[in-house]
């Protein structure tokens, strides 16, 4: 038999539902409830806030119902910051209550990737964002850069710091920037300033920041987080219960570089090693502490040694790459197995991509009296004659700079730990567009050198400045192939790549014509500061070091070290730098053709060749060729010839090494 409920007790209880308010915010809860980390994850499974106790409290910060306007999250890569920050904040925003917010990205690329391959898979999968947004297909496919939610009360809008017409005409109660350092102001306006204006008419809006370090002094994301309450993870020693940050400057004094594996840090008040093995426990029981209490925001720096995918030993095993701890003796007298690629930023990725630390580039030229100096009174076995080539393994480079009435030319040989040697520097008084000046750039390419031990060298690869005198540079420039001869531009960007490609060839009119895979833009900005950076080294052994030849001439040292690299705020009120001559009337060509032939070395592999690679082109490059012949009348004749022949049988590298030169030597198949 059954009950009749009262009327009254039904809407009562439709009442009761429909007025009781929802449960709080909370970021971490939804982690728990909406992610699972598939096959492919390091860590697959469900998200377990117990791995990622420093998230708790950034969570709170970023929440609807937490004060704080502004937020600063300044760390390194890939420890998660776009699946548990950046993509639980919008979604959990979105759930509580009616919005519209703004993710803001560096390029449009950046955006796309963003959209297709991290947000879209979220939303597609985790039951939170399907409520809100739907899965994006068929009826509610919706548009990339705009979607709105499936009640019509929100929106999500996705834009690009490149296009500042993106960031105007609407406003938005939440607004994220992400890879915020990588903004680059534009003459219409800043970026950030007009992501942040964005949000100017709510008051209870969310700004939130979020990127890796770029370049001391204009890093975005720094100057942010130097304005915050600057947090660290302070995490207790498993000996003593002392809590400390885990910091890069404890690390580094604990790394061994004949036991990579074994870096730890150190407690500072008990001395006692702290192990990876303690990660874990310590960091489940960790906690954020102001180092700036008056800040104006909340702002948390976090680097790699905290995150759960990676243990310290690979930061370690990086810092030895970057540092040039190569091929070391480990126990038992066996050699550690070569790294498979070197990274090709070098000193500034590792700083901000693995340390989360802005990276301070070098500012101030080097004296050129004492780079002149340093090899013109050296003794005369620690340098190369002018036009003699190193007698080991090096990619052989030339960089051409194109004037009105010359062509200047610079050799370079590039070697192992981003060692170099000036070989020559040559001025051609001709035209790019005469055809004496092409025949002899022509010329230069059909030229060889020699080694110290006699082997003949051509040059590998040539880079040659297309940004004045464009029609005429590309006209030589198709004369030869795209394996030897490339052309180069200056790129105003001061936070890209070393090298990019230009995927088109441009006309005169602005218009592509085709696809093409010669033309390349430089970040001379790095270049110079990297090249400033190592010109100071005056141990041959050293990463770095730079060896000239003999006789170049003052005027060649004047120029290489004619520019200083100056720090100002523009118009915008941004920090931003540029490279100024250190002299009204100084020259700089010896320093851009310097950036070209680098250009040349990197499209030829410089920047990524392993050990095994290195050790084929020291084979094939280090050894006397083999039809040397002693003079008749030579006393020693039997000896010389004795040891010719062992030359020439040295000359021969074991077949494996040869392929592996060959591949070295070719171009990328891009």
């Amino acid at each position: 038999m059954g009950f009749l409920i009262s009327a009254e007790e039904v809407i009562a209880r439709a009442i009761s539902q429909a007025i009781d308010p929802p449960p709080p915010p909370d970021i971490t809860r939804w982690c728990e409830e909406n992610i699972v980390f598939d096959a492919r994850s390091p860590m697959p499974g469900p998200f377990d806030i117990n791995r990622f106790a420093f998230l708790r409290e950034i969570h709170e910060v970023l929440s609807p119902e937490h004060a704080a306007r502004e937020v600063t999250i300044r760390g390194s890569a890939q420890w998660g910051k776009t699946v548990s920050i950046i993509q639980p904040t919008l979604a959990e925003w979105h759930e509580y209550t009616p919005l519209d917010s703004l993710i803001v990205h560096p390029t449009s690329s950046a955006a796309t990737e963003w959209v297709n391959n991290k947000w879209m898979p979220m939303r597609r999968q985790a039951p939170g964002l399907l409520r809100v947004f739907g899965a994006g297909k068929g009826e509610n496919r919706d548009n990339t850069f705009n979607q709105e939610t499936l009640d019509r009360n929100g929106s999500l809008k996705v834009a690009s710091a490149g296009s500042p017409a993106d960031l105007t005409g609407t406003s938005r109660r939440l607004v994220i920037m992400d890879d915020l350092s990588k903004f680059e102001p534009s003459e219409k306006g800043d970026p950030e300033k007009l992501a942040e204006s964005r949000a100017s008419g709510f008051e209870d809006a969310k700004i939130a920041r979020v990127s890796t370090a770029m370049i001391k002094g204009t890093c975005r994301i720094t100057a942010a987080y130097d304005r915050s309450d600057q947090r660290l993870y302070h995490v207790p020693c498993p000996s003593c219960g002392h809590e400390q940050p885990l910091t890069w400057e404890n690390f580094r004094a604990q790394i061994d570089p004949e036991n990579l594996a074994a870096a730890h840090f150190r407690c500072e008040s008990c001395g006692e090693p702290i192990r990876h093995g303690d990660k874990e426990k310590m960091v489940r029981l960790g906690r954020w502490v102001k180092q700036n209490p008056g800040g104006s925001h909340p702002g948390f720096h976090l680097w790699r040694a905290y995150a759960p995918q990676r243990d310290w030993a690979s930061i370690a095993v990086e810092y030895a790459q970057v540092m040039g701890w190569t091929r070391l003796e480990a126990q038992g007298g066996k050699k550690p197995a070569a790294p498979t690629a070197v990274s090709a930023a070098v000193e500034q990725v590792f700083w901000n991509d693995v340390l989360g630390l802005p990276y301070e580039q070098a500012t101030d030229a080097p004296d050129w009296e004492a780079l002149r100096d340093r090899t013109e009174n050296a003794e005369p076995g620690e340098i190369l004659e002018r036009g003699v080539l190193p007698a080991t393994g090096f990619i052989f480079g030339a960089g051409v700079d194109c004037q009105d009435d010359r062509l200047e030319v610079q050799l370079v040989a590039f070697g192992r730990n981003r060692r170099r040697w000036v070989i020559d520097y040559k001025v051609i008084p001709h035209h790019i567009g005469d055809d004496e000046g092409r025949a002899a750039l022509n010329a230069l390419l059909r030229q060889s050198w020699k080694t110290e031990l006699g082997l003949q060298i051509s040059i590998d690869m040539l880079a040659i400045d297309g940004g004045a005198y464009t029609d005429d540079v590309w006209s030589w420039a198709r004369s030869h192939p795209w394996s030897r001869v490339i052309i180069v531009k200056g790129a105003s960007t001061q936070n890209g790549p070393l090298m990019s490609l230009q995927r088109f060839e441009r006309r005169k009119d602005g218009k592509a014509k085709r696809a093409q895979k010669r033309a390349f833009n430089l970040n001379v900005s790095s270049l110079k500061a990297g090249l400033y950076a190592h010109l100071g080294k005056e141990d041959p052994s050293d990463r770095g070091h730079t060896r000239f030849a003999r006789a170049l001439g003052n005027e060649y040292y004047r120029m290489l070290a004619s520019e200083t690299r100056v720090v100002k705020r523009n118009a915008q009120g941004v920090m931003t730098s540029s490279w100024n001559l250190v002299e009204p009337t100084r020259r700089n060509e010896a320093l851009d053709t310097m950036n070209y032939a680098e250009g040349a070395a990197m499209r030829r592999g410089w920047h990524s060749m392993t050990d095994d690679q290195w050790d084929a082109l020291t084979a094939e490059r280090s050894i006397a060729p083999p039809d040397q012949q002693g003079d008749l009348f030579d006393a020693e004749l039997p000896l010389a010839a004795a040891t010719g022949s062992r030359a020439g049988a040295a000359q021969k590298p074991e077949t494996d090494a040869a392929k592996r030169l060959l591949n070295v030597l070719r171009p990328d198949a891009d």
